[in-house]
């Protein structure tokens, strides 16, 4: 189990994606987004929002089951579509995550799309290299809770020990 747990709110979230979207800004041009499924969904809305860019697609792929990493899947590739409009390179295509742990899944989805450019919000030092661009490092053994993996919840007041 990771040494260190990160919580990262809905606003940081969005500050985060936001910051990248100024990174991207200078990149690209970028007629595609394919984001990696689940955990790149919210962040790929909120950068289609701000690059203004209307085609998106996924990529499907499993590799935790809850804290612990699996054996990676891949469950959806990318469309047809993508690979017509990428000359079937990925040229033109900004493939977005919302963190890079080991690398594997990044390796995986850029040996479907070579010349694609890779963004995510976060990135551990072992996937770090497969990327394009990223807005913060975190620690390899850092586990990231977050905001569509948590829930508000009451906290008793500390005068009532917590209870």
């Amino acid at each position: 189990m990771p040494a260190r747990a990160i919580s990262i709110s809905w606003d940081e979230l969005h500050r985060d994606v936001r910051s990248l979207a100024v990174l991207l800004a200078n990149e690209g041009p970028f007629d595609i987004i394919v984001t990696i499924a689940r955990g790149g969904l919210v962040p790929a809305a909120i950068l289609a929002r701000e690059l203004g860019i209307r085609f998106i697609d996924t990529v499907c792929v499993a590799s935790y089951q809850h804290a612990r990493r699996g054996e990676l899947q891949l469950l959806k590739s990318v469309s047809l579509d993508v690979m017509t409009a990428s000359g079937g390179s990925g040229k033109g295509v900004l493939i977005v995550d919302d963190l890079v742990d080991t690398g594997k899944t990044a390796q995986l989805v850029r040996g479907l799309l070579p010349e694609a450019y890779f963004a995510a919000v976060y990135a551990k030092p072992m996937g770090r290299p497969l990327l394009d661009i990223f807005v913060t490092e975190v620690a390899q053994d850092s586990w990231i809770h977050f905001p569509w993996d948590t829930g508000l919840a009451f906290q008793a007041p500390i005068r009532d020990n917590g209870a």
